[in-house]
Protein backbone atom coordinates (compact mmCIF):
# COMPACT_ATOMS: atom_id res chain seq x y z
CA UNK A 1 0.00 0.00 0.00
CA UNK A 2 3.03 2.32 0.02
CA UNK A 3 3.57 4.86 2.76
CA UNK A 4 1.96 4.64 6.18
CA UNK A 5 -1.63 5.92 6.34
CA UNK A 6 -2.24 9.41 7.67
CA UNK A 7 -4.69 9.37 10.56
CA UNK A 8 -7.24 12.06 9.80
CA UNK A 9 -7.48 14.59 12.62
CA UNK A 10 -10.89 14.16 14.24
CA UNK A 11 -10.66 17.70 15.63
CA UNK A 12 -10.01 19.24 12.21
CA UNK A 13 -7.59 21.68 13.85
CA UNK A 14 -6.03 22.73 10.54
CA UNK A 15 -7.86 21.40 7.49
CA UNK A 16 -5.47 22.91 4.96
CA UNK A 17 -2.30 21.82 6.73
CA UNK A 18 -3.67 18.30 6.71
CA UNK A 19 -4.46 18.58 2.98
CA UNK A 20 -0.86 19.68 2.33
CA UNK A 21 0.42 16.71 4.32
CA UNK A 22 -1.76 14.38 2.30
CA UNK A 23 -0.64 15.91 -0.98
CA UNK A 24 2.99 15.58 0.05
CA UNK A 25 2.55 11.81 0.05
CA UNK A 26 0.91 11.82 -3.36
CA UNK A 27 -2.27 12.83 -5.18
CA UNK A 28 -4.13 9.83 -3.74
CA UNK A 29 -3.12 9.05 -0.17
CA UNK A 30 -3.90 6.25 2.26
CA UNK A 31 -5.80 7.48 5.35
CA UNK A 32 -7.14 6.02 8.58
CA UNK A 33 -10.69 6.86 9.68
CA UNK A 34 -12.45 6.54 13.03
CA UNK A 35 -13.13 2.95 13.96
CA UNK A 36 -9.86 1.76 12.47
CA UNK A 37 -11.20 1.72 8.90
CA UNK A 38 -8.81 2.61 6.09
CA UNK A 39 -9.42 4.41 2.84
CA UNK A 40 -8.00 6.90 0.38
CA UNK A 41 -8.09 10.70 0.14
CA UNK A 42 -7.78 12.53 -3.20
CA UNK A 43 -6.26 16.05 -3.15
CA UNK A 44 -5.41 16.33 -6.85
CA UNK A 45 -7.83 18.37 -8.99
CA UNK A 46 -7.45 16.37 -12.22
CA UNK A 47 -7.74 12.98 -10.52
CA UNK A 48 -10.70 14.09 -8.41
CA UNK A 49 -12.54 15.40 -11.48
CA UNK A 50 -11.92 12.15 -13.30
CA UNK A 51 -13.00 10.08 -10.30
CA UNK A 52 -16.25 12.03 -9.88
CA UNK A 53 -17.22 10.86 -13.38
CA UNK A 54 -15.88 7.31 -13.07
CA UNK A 55 -18.58 4.61 -12.61
CA UNK A 56 -15.93 2.41 -10.99
CA UNK A 57 -16.28 4.60 -7.89
CA UNK A 58 -19.98 4.35 -6.90
CA UNK A 59 -21.48 5.69 -3.66
CA UNK A 60 -23.74 2.93 -2.38
CA UNK A 61 -22.08 1.42 0.69
CA UNK A 62 -24.81 -1.21 1.02
CA UNK A 63 -23.66 -2.70 -2.28
CA UNK A 64 -19.97 -1.91 -2.49
CA UNK A 65 -18.40 -1.65 1.00
CA UNK A 66 -17.62 -5.17 2.29
CA UNK A 67 -17.72 -4.36 6.05
CA UNK A 68 -21.29 -3.05 5.70
CA UNK A 69 -22.39 -5.74 3.25
CA UNK A 70 -21.09 -8.42 5.63
CA UNK A 71 -22.78 -6.87 8.67
CA UNK A 72 -19.53 -6.02 10.42
CA UNK A 73 -20.22 -2.29 10.94
CA UNK A 74 -21.73 -1.39 14.30
CA UNK A 75 -24.66 1.03 14.42
CA UNK A 76 -22.66 3.12 16.91
CA UNK A 77 -19.80 3.73 14.47
CA UNK A 78 -19.02 7.45 14.49
CA UNK A 79 -19.72 7.79 10.74
CA UNK A 80 -22.68 5.42 10.52
CA UNK A 81 -25.11 7.97 9.03
CA UNK A 82 -22.84 8.43 6.00
CA UNK A 83 -23.26 4.79 4.97
CA UNK A 84 -26.78 4.00 6.18
CA UNK A 85 -28.91 6.84 4.77
CA UNK A 86 -30.75 6.18 1.51
CA UNK A 87 -30.71 9.33 -0.61
CA UNK A 88 -29.20 10.94 -3.71
CA UNK A 89 -25.80 11.00 -1.98
CA UNK A 90 -25.70 7.23 -1.53
CA UNK A 91 -27.23 6.04 -4.80
CA UNK A 92 -25.91 5.64 -8.33
CA UNK A 93 -27.17 5.41 -11.88
CA UNK A 94 -30.91 5.12 -12.39
CA UNK A 95 -31.59 5.02 -8.63
CA UNK A 96 -29.78 8.31 -8.18
CA UNK A 97 -31.45 9.90 -11.22
CA UNK A 98 -34.90 8.91 -9.95
CA UNK A 99 -34.33 10.52 -6.55
CA UNK A 100 -32.65 13.61 -7.96
CA UNK A 101 -35.48 14.23 -10.43
CA UNK A 102 -38.01 14.42 -7.57
CA UNK A 103 -36.40 17.51 -6.07
CA UNK A 104 -34.31 19.04 -8.85
CA UNK A 105 -37.08 21.32 -10.14
CA UNK A 106 -37.09 23.15 -6.78
CA UNK A 107 -33.51 24.24 -7.46
CA UNK A 108 -34.03 25.25 -11.09
CA UNK A 109 -33.10 28.88 -11.94
CA UNK A 110 -36.72 30.07 -12.13
CA UNK A 111 -37.59 28.57 -8.75
CA UNK A 112 -34.42 29.90 -7.18
CA UNK A 113 -35.18 33.41 -8.44
CA UNK A 114 -38.69 33.10 -7.02
CA UNK A 115 -37.11 32.63 -3.58
CA UNK A 116 -35.40 36.05 -3.74
CA UNK A 117 -38.11 37.89 -1.70
CA UNK A 118 -37.93 35.27 1.06
CA UNK A 119 -34.12 35.48 1.17
CA UNK A 120 -34.16 39.27 1.31
CA UNK A 121 -36.77 39.19 4.08
CA UNK A 122 -34.73 36.77 6.21
CA UNK A 123 -31.53 38.77 5.63
CA UNK A 124 -33.28 41.92 6.80
CA UNK A 125 -34.60 40.25 9.95
CA UNK A 126 -31.20 38.79 10.82
CA UNK A 127 -29.45 42.12 10.30
CA UNK A 128 -32.07 43.85 12.45
CA UNK A 129 -31.31 41.32 15.17
CA UNK A 130 -27.57 42.04 14.91
CA UNK A 131 -28.35 45.75 15.09
CA UNK A 132 -29.47 45.26 18.69
CA UNK A 133 -25.97 44.37 19.90
CA UNK A 134 -24.11 46.84 22.08
CA UNK A 135 -21.09 48.81 20.79
CA UNK A 136 -17.99 46.71 21.29
CA UNK A 137 -20.00 43.56 22.01
CA UNK A 138 -18.66 40.40 20.34
CA UNK A 139 -21.31 38.24 18.65
CA UNK A 140 -21.20 34.90 16.85
CA UNK A 141 -21.80 35.90 13.24
CA UNK A 142 -21.95 32.28 12.10
CA UNK A 143 -24.73 31.35 14.49
CA UNK A 144 -26.66 34.58 13.98
CA UNK A 145 -26.14 35.19 10.28
CA UNK A 146 -24.01 33.05 7.94
CA UNK A 147 -25.54 29.76 9.16
CA UNK A 148 -28.87 31.18 10.30
CA UNK A 149 -29.76 32.44 6.80
CA UNK A 150 -29.42 29.20 4.76
CA UNK A 151 -30.87 27.17 7.65
CA UNK A 152 -33.98 29.35 7.69
CA UNK A 153 -34.34 29.35 3.89
CA UNK A 154 -33.99 25.58 3.47
CA UNK A 155 -36.40 24.92 6.35
CA UNK A 156 -38.91 27.24 4.73
CA UNK A 157 -38.57 25.42 1.41
CA UNK A 158 -39.31 22.12 3.14
CA UNK A 159 -42.13 23.54 5.26
CA UNK A 160 -40.45 22.80 8.59
CA UNK A 161 -42.46 24.43 11.42
CA UNK A 162 -40.52 27.14 13.23
CA UNK A 163 -40.75 25.35 16.57
CA UNK A 164 -39.27 22.17 15.04
CA UNK A 165 -36.34 23.69 13.16
CA UNK A 166 -33.66 23.46 15.83
CA UNK A 167 -34.41 19.79 16.44
CA UNK A 168 -34.55 19.06 12.70
CA UNK A 169 -31.16 20.64 12.05
CA UNK A 170 -29.23 19.47 15.10
CA UNK A 171 -28.84 16.04 13.54
CA UNK A 172 -27.12 17.56 10.52
CA UNK A 173 -24.71 19.47 12.76
CA UNK A 174 -23.88 16.33 14.74
CA UNK A 175 -23.58 14.30 11.55
CA UNK A 176 -20.69 16.42 10.33
CA UNK A 177 -18.70 16.05 13.56
CA UNK A 178 -15.93 13.48 13.81
CA UNK A 179 -15.38 13.87 17.55
CA UNK A 180 -18.60 12.31 18.79
CA UNK A 181 -18.60 9.13 20.86
CA UNK A 182 -20.11 5.88 19.59
CA UNK A 183 -23.05 6.42 21.94
CA UNK A 184 -23.63 9.91 20.53
CA UNK A 185 -23.41 8.61 16.97
CA UNK A 186 -26.06 5.96 17.61
CA UNK A 187 -28.31 8.45 19.42
CA UNK A 188 -27.90 11.01 16.64
CA UNK A 189 -29.00 8.50 14.02
CA UNK A 190 -32.06 7.65 16.11
CA UNK A 191 -32.95 11.25 16.97
CA UNK A 192 -32.49 12.54 13.43
CA UNK A 193 -34.57 9.73 11.96
CA UNK A 194 -37.29 10.39 14.53
CA UNK A 195 -37.35 14.13 13.83
CA UNK A 196 -37.71 13.55 10.09
CA UNK A 197 -40.46 11.00 10.67
CA UNK A 198 -42.36 13.54 12.77
CA UNK A 199 -42.11 16.10 9.98
CA UNK A 200 -43.44 13.58 7.47
CA UNK A 201 -46.33 12.69 9.77
CA UNK A 202 -47.17 16.39 10.18
CA UNK A 203 -47.16 16.97 6.43
CA UNK A 204 -49.18 13.86 5.72
CA UNK A 205 -51.86 15.18 8.05
CA UNK A 206 -51.68 18.72 6.67
CA UNK A 207 -49.89 19.01 3.30
CA UNK A 208 -48.53 22.36 2.19
CA UNK A 209 -46.82 24.02 -0.76
CA UNK A 210 -43.38 22.72 0.15
CA UNK A 211 -40.82 20.09 -0.82
CA UNK A 212 -41.67 17.72 2.02
CA UNK A 213 -45.30 17.54 0.87
CA UNK A 214 -44.09 17.01 -2.71
CA UNK A 215 -41.92 14.07 -1.67
CA UNK A 216 -44.77 12.56 0.34
CA UNK A 217 -47.06 12.87 -2.67
CA UNK A 218 -44.49 11.07 -4.82
CA UNK A 219 -44.26 8.34 -2.20
CA UNK A 220 -48.01 7.81 -1.87
CA UNK A 221 -49.33 8.45 -5.37
CA UNK A 222 -46.57 7.38 -7.72
CA UNK A 223 -44.65 5.00 -5.43
CA UNK A 224 -41.61 6.91 -6.69
CA UNK A 225 -39.58 6.38 -3.52
CA UNK A 226 -39.56 4.20 -0.43
CA UNK A 227 -40.14 5.38 3.14
CA UNK A 228 -36.40 5.13 3.83
CA UNK A 229 -35.62 7.14 0.69
CA UNK A 230 -38.16 9.76 1.73
CA UNK A 231 -36.50 10.23 5.12
CA UNK A 232 -33.03 9.97 3.62
CA UNK A 233 -33.78 12.67 1.07
CA UNK A 234 -34.90 15.00 3.86
CA UNK A 235 -31.71 14.21 5.77
CA UNK A 236 -29.29 15.12 3.00
CA UNK A 237 -31.14 18.14 1.60
CA UNK A 238 -31.79 19.84 4.93
CA UNK A 239 -28.25 19.18 6.13
CA UNK A 240 -26.46 20.20 2.94
CA UNK A 241 -28.73 23.20 2.46
CA UNK A 242 -27.77 24.73 5.79
CA UNK A 243 -24.32 23.68 6.96
CA UNK A 244 -22.31 24.12 3.76
CA UNK A 245 -23.25 27.66 2.76
CA UNK A 246 -23.00 28.79 6.37
CA UNK A 247 -19.35 27.76 6.36
CA UNK A 248 -18.45 29.33 3.02
CA UNK A 249 -20.02 32.71 3.90
CA UNK A 250 -18.18 32.69 7.24
CA UNK A 251 -14.90 32.19 5.39
CA UNK A 252 -15.81 35.04 3.02
CA UNK A 253 -16.37 37.39 5.96
CA UNK A 254 -13.06 36.44 7.58
CA UNK A 255 -11.11 36.87 4.33
CA UNK A 256 -12.70 40.21 3.51
CA UNK A 257 -12.17 41.60 7.01
CA UNK A 258 -8.58 40.32 6.96
CA UNK A 259 -7.87 41.90 3.55
CA UNK A 260 -9.14 45.50 3.54
CA UNK A 261 -7.84 45.97 -0.01
CA UNK A 262 -10.01 43.08 -1.21
CA UNK A 263 -13.02 44.38 0.73
CA UNK A 264 -12.58 47.78 -0.89
CA UNK A 265 -12.74 46.17 -4.33
CA UNK A 266 -16.29 44.90 -3.75
CA UNK A 267 -17.64 47.74 -1.65
CA UNK A 268 -16.45 50.27 -4.25
CA UNK A 269 -17.82 48.29 -7.17
CA UNK A 270 -14.41 47.54 -8.70
CA UNK A 271 -15.28 43.85 -8.34
CA UNK A 272 -18.65 42.22 -7.89
CA UNK A 273 -19.83 40.09 -4.99
CA UNK A 274 -20.28 37.01 -7.18
CA UNK A 275 -16.56 37.19 -7.93
CA UNK A 276 -15.71 37.40 -4.24
CA UNK A 277 -17.98 34.46 -3.45
CA UNK A 278 -16.46 32.40 -6.28
CA UNK A 279 -12.97 32.95 -4.88
CA UNK A 280 -14.10 31.93 -1.40
CA UNK A 281 -15.69 28.78 -2.84
CA UNK A 282 -12.35 27.92 -4.47
CA UNK A 283 -10.14 28.77 -1.52
CA UNK A 284 -12.37 27.32 1.19
CA UNK A 285 -14.66 24.59 -0.02
CA UNK A 286 -17.42 23.92 2.51
CA UNK A 287 -16.51 20.25 2.62
CA UNK A 288 -13.01 19.17 3.59
CA UNK A 289 -13.34 15.41 3.07
CA UNK A 290 -16.58 14.09 1.57
CA UNK A 291 -17.55 10.52 2.51
CA UNK A 292 -17.70 8.15 0.62
CA UNK A 293 -17.08 6.41 -2.67
CA UNK A 294 -16.11 2.76 -3.01
CA UNK A 295 -13.98 0.96 -5.56
CA UNK A 296 -16.25 -1.42 -7.47
CA UNK A 297 -13.12 -3.12 -8.84
CA UNK A 298 -9.35 -2.85 -8.51
CA UNK A 299 -8.26 0.49 -9.98
CA UNK A 300 -4.81 1.93 -10.68
CA UNK A 301 -4.99 5.71 -10.34
CA UNK A 302 -2.71 8.47 -9.12
CA UNK A 303 0.21 6.10 -8.79
CA UNK A 304 -1.55 3.77 -6.34
CA UNK A 305 -3.63 0.64 -6.53
CA UNK A 306 -7.07 1.05 -4.98
CA UNK A 307 -8.49 -2.38 -4.28
CA UNK A 308 -12.09 -3.46 -4.77
CA UNK A 309 -14.19 -2.41 -1.77
CA UNK A 310 -11.82 0.33 -0.59
CA UNK A 311 -13.28 3.58 0.75
CA UNK A 312 -12.44 6.80 -1.11
CA UNK A 313 -12.89 10.41 0.03
CA UNK A 314 -12.59 13.51 -2.13
CA UNK A 315 -10.66 16.21 -0.25
CA UNK A 316 -12.52 19.15 -1.78
CA UNK A 317 -10.80 21.71 0.46
CA UNK A 318 -7.45 20.45 -0.78
CA UNK A 319 -8.55 20.17 -4.40
CA UNK A 320 -9.48 23.87 -4.47
CA UNK A 321 -5.93 24.77 -3.51
CA UNK A 322 -4.14 22.36 -5.84
CA UNK A 323 -0.82 24.07 -6.74
CA UNK A 324 -0.86 22.25 -10.09
CA UNK A 325 -3.86 24.42 -10.97
CA UNK A 326 -3.30 27.60 -8.97
CA UNK A 327 0.47 27.68 -8.52
CA UNK A 328 2.27 29.29 -5.60
CA UNK A 329 -0.72 31.52 -4.77
CA UNK A 330 -3.17 28.63 -4.29
CA UNK A 331 -3.58 29.46 -0.58
CA UNK A 332 -4.10 33.19 -1.14
CA UNK A 333 -7.46 35.00 -1.24
CA UNK A 334 -7.48 36.98 -4.47
CA UNK A 335 -10.80 38.22 -5.82
CA UNK A 336 -9.15 39.28 -9.08
CA UNK A 337 -7.62 35.84 -9.69
CA UNK A 338 -8.46 34.99 -13.31
CA UNK A 339 -8.60 31.23 -12.86
CA UNK A 340 -10.88 30.19 -9.99
CA UNK A 341 -11.15 26.58 -11.17
CA UNK A 342 -12.45 24.27 -8.44
CA UNK A 343 -14.73 21.32 -7.73
CA UNK A 344 -16.21 22.69 -4.52
CA UNK A 345 -19.79 22.23 -5.77
CA UNK A 346 -18.95 18.75 -7.00
CA UNK A 347 -18.89 17.50 -10.57
CA UNK A 348 -20.78 15.00 -12.64
CA UNK A 349 -24.01 13.22 -11.67
CA UNK A 350 -23.66 14.10 -7.98
CA UNK A 351 -22.90 17.81 -8.49
CA UNK A 352 -24.56 20.03 -5.89
CA UNK A 353 -28.23 20.71 -6.60
CA UNK A 354 -28.20 23.92 -4.61
CA UNK A 355 -25.41 25.82 -6.35
CA UNK A 356 -27.70 28.52 -7.79
CA UNK A 357 -29.58 28.90 -4.51
CA UNK A 358 -26.36 29.16 -2.52
CA UNK A 359 -24.90 31.75 -4.88
CA UNK A 360 -28.05 33.88 -4.74
CA UNK A 361 -28.11 33.81 -0.94
CA UNK A 362 -24.44 34.71 -0.65
CA UNK A 363 -24.54 37.51 -3.21
CA UNK A 364 -27.52 39.06 -1.43
CA UNK A 365 -26.35 38.48 2.14
CA UNK A 366 -22.71 39.56 1.99
CA UNK A 367 -23.22 43.04 0.49
CA UNK A 368 -26.19 43.65 2.80
CA UNK A 369 -24.07 42.69 5.82
CA UNK A 370 -21.16 44.98 4.95
CA UNK A 371 -23.46 47.83 3.96
CA UNK A 372 -25.32 47.65 7.28
CA UNK A 373 -22.12 47.32 9.34
CA UNK A 374 -19.29 49.11 7.49
CA UNK A 375 -17.16 49.21 10.65
CA UNK A 376 -17.51 45.51 11.46
CA UNK A 377 -14.29 43.85 12.63
CA UNK A 378 -13.13 40.45 13.80
CA UNK A 379 -13.17 40.09 17.58
CA UNK A 380 -10.12 37.83 17.47
CA UNK A 381 -7.22 37.11 15.14
CA UNK A 382 -8.17 34.85 12.22
CA UNK A 383 -5.81 32.12 13.42
CA UNK A 384 -7.56 32.11 16.81
CA UNK A 385 -11.07 31.51 15.45
CA UNK A 386 -12.04 28.02 16.68
CA UNK A 387 -12.35 25.30 14.02
CA UNK A 388 -15.59 23.37 13.64
CA UNK A 389 -14.15 20.20 15.15
CA UNK A 390 -14.36 17.78 12.23
CA UNK A 391 -12.37 16.56 9.24
CA UNK A 392 -15.53 16.39 7.10
CA UNK A 393 -16.45 20.08 7.06
CA UNK A 394 -14.18 23.07 6.48
CA UNK A 395 -15.67 25.63 8.83
CA UNK A 396 -15.54 27.55 12.08
CA UNK A 397 -17.25 26.54 15.30
CA UNK A 398 -18.14 30.20 15.86
CA UNK A 399 -17.26 33.48 14.17
CA UNK A 400 -16.76 36.23 16.79
CA UNK A 401 -17.13 39.73 15.35
CA UNK A 402 -17.94 43.21 16.60
CA UNK A 403 -20.53 44.78 14.31
CA UNK A 404 -20.67 48.25 15.93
Amino acid sequence: MGKCPIVLDRLGKDIHAEARALRAQGPVTRVELPGGYFGWSVTDYAIAKKMLLDPRFPKNAKKYWPPLVNGDVSMDWEMITWVMMENINTRDGEEHDRLRKLVSHAFAPRQVEASRPLIEKVIGELLDDLETTEPGEAVDLKGRFTYALPAWVICDMFGVPVEARKRMLQGAVANSKTTITPEEAEENLRQWHEAMAELVATKRAKPGDDLTSLLIQAREEDDALTDDELLGSLHVLLGAGSETLGNVMAHAVVDLLSHPDQLELVTSGKADWATAFAETVRKDAAVAQLPFRYAAEDVEIGGVRIEKGDLVMIAFAGVGRDPKVHGDTADAFDILREDKTNLSFGHGPHACLGRSLATLQATLALPALFERFPNMRLATAPEDIPPQGTFIMNGYATLPVVVH
